[in-house]
């Protein structure tokens, strides 16, 4: 049986990734800052919704409340991962935060910092504390280590610069990453997600001043707007040993938003 541990899991992506894996025989250390921060204009995941999404899968996700700001945190968490389950096989980076919504020039600091923060530095800050233990599989090793990033990563949006900046930044960081893990049998992959039916989304809507999120649909080839599940299918076949062979790359699971 296979172990991994999602961040960002207490809703949107994270926690669709972590009912995927769960329902396909993984055990899952499901990590979520629960708790609003700075800069965020918008609630986060609560830690009622994280037990609510361990309740779904008893024995199998492990719920725990841990800030990817805070590198001890992600270090307890791989720890949780040895001592409940035995190792760890794969991590996931599915934590981020949206904020924005003016030009660059009007973007506050604590709108740039919570942006990398949470969303560039909480990805490097779960590679530093999993990769070691991905590591510590005996050869020959299938750990993977998946990024979310967006259709943000590769295409300037309005307004939002600083979200830009900070997904361009960690399709850099899985490719570097990807390339210090060479010959190891551990890889490093990112998905680019489009407009997902989230709360992120919706905190999307609300900078822009749209009276309705479905109006995102209209970028994708699709003609609506995906649901999380959809993404989470790409991250968790990224995390499964049948992708040997992708590493050092992004999957865009975006509906045909960068197209």
């Amino acid at each position: 049986m296979r172990t991994a541990l999602v961040t960002g899991a207490a809703r949107g992506i994270g926690a669709a990734v972590v009912d995927r894996l769960a329902a396909d025989g993984w055990q899952v250390v499901a990590v979520d800052v629960c708790a609003d921060v700075p800069g965020a204009g918008y609630p986060l995941g609560t830690e009622e919704q994280l037990k609510a999404l361990a309740g779904r899968r008893p024995g199998a996700v492990l719920p725990v409340v841990a800030d990817v700001r805070d590198p001890e945190a992600l270090e307890r968490a791989v720890r949780l991962a040895h001592e409940e389950f035995g190792a760890l096989d794969a991590a996931v980076a599915a934590a981020a935060v949206m904020a924005g919504g003016r030009p660059l020039w009007e973007t506050t600091d604590d709108e740039w910092d919570v942006l990398f923060e949470t969303g560039v530095r909480g990805v490097a800050r779960l590679a530093r504390a999993a990769v070691p233990a991905l590591l510590a599989r005996p050869a020959p090793r299938s750990g993977r280590f998946v990024a979310v990033a967006s259709a943000a990563a590769h295409r300037g949006l309005w307004h939002l610069a600083g979200y830009n900046a900070a997904k361009h930044a960690v399709v850099g960081l899985v490719r570097g990453l990807a390339a210090d893990l060479r010959g190891t049998g551990v890889t490093a992959t990112a998905v680019s997600p489009g407009s997902t039916r989230t709360a992120m989304l919706d905190a999307s809507a609300d900078l822009y001043g749209l009276a309705d999120p479905e109006e995102f649909a209209r970028h994708q080839l699709v003609d609506r707007l995906l649901e999380p599940q959809e993404v989470a299918a790409a991250i968790c076949w990224l995390c499964g040993e049948q992708s040997s062979a992708v590493t050092g790359t992004v999957v865009h699971a975006d509906g045909g938003f960068t197209t």
